[in-house]
């Protein structure tokens, strides 16, 4: 089946995170990965952008609370302050752990039955992180964010080469460059990407 628009998008962030992690070398999941991360705990958070969305296609929500992948990032930095930094943490070591004894192995497998699973839908609306109700196709960008960026964090990890695909790189500058104007940061994001100002240290749109 030929994939379009976000769906496409997608795919190929998706294809690209399945290749990075087959090139990790073994041995190296204990190493430090990001933050209070290792690289497993890592890898198992990045991976959760593909078992949500299987898992979000189950779900049917009555009322579209989000309309874009932008507000979905405003809205949950809320929910994400109320769950807990450690719960967070937690979350990602328990992806960890969920790969199992051949973590490669486990995305390699879970990339295409996403993909397949997505080939069966059309644009539903499901229900999201918070209980919030949003179109398949406006989710979707926030994994293609989150696969590309995480990858980025992953290979500067481990130390090996790792250049997502155009398409995945554009979608992910835009949107974190949409997540800063919502959240009322749009000037100093446009200045910084035109060389006329620096962003704060430790500034972050997510």
């Amino acid at each position: 089946m030929t994939r379009t628009g976000p769906r496409a998008i997608f795919d190929s962030a998706a294809q690209s995170f399945a290749a990075l992690v087959g090139g990790i070398p073994d041995g190296r999941w204990d190493d430090p990965g990001l933050g209070d991360w290792n690289l497993r705990a890592l890898v198992g958070h990045a991976s959760r952008s593909l078992i949500t969305v299987s898992t979000y296609l189950k779900t049917a929500a009555q009322r579209e609370d989000v309309s874009s992948a932008a507000d979905y990032y405003a809205e949950i930095r809320g929910y994400t302050a109320g769950v807990g930094a450690e719960a967070i943490l937690e979350r990602g070591r328990q992806a960890g752990r969920d790969l199992g004894d051949d973590p490669a192995a486990t995305i390699a497998a879970l990339v295409p039955r996403v993909l397949a699973e997505l080939d069966h839908v059309d644009d539903p609306l499901i229900e999201v992180i918070g209980g919030m109700g949003m179109r398949l196709s406006s989710y979707l960008p926030t994994r293609t964010f989150e696969l590309t960026v995480h990858g980025m964090d992953i290979a500067r990890a481990v130390g090996i080469e790792f250049t997502p695909t155009d398409d995945a790189l554009a979608e992910a500058a835009a949107l974190a460059a949409r997540v800063g104007v919502r959240l009322g940061d749009g000037p100093s994001v446009l200045l910084a990407l035109t060389g006329r100002e620096a962003l704060p240290p430790g500034f972050s749109v997510v």
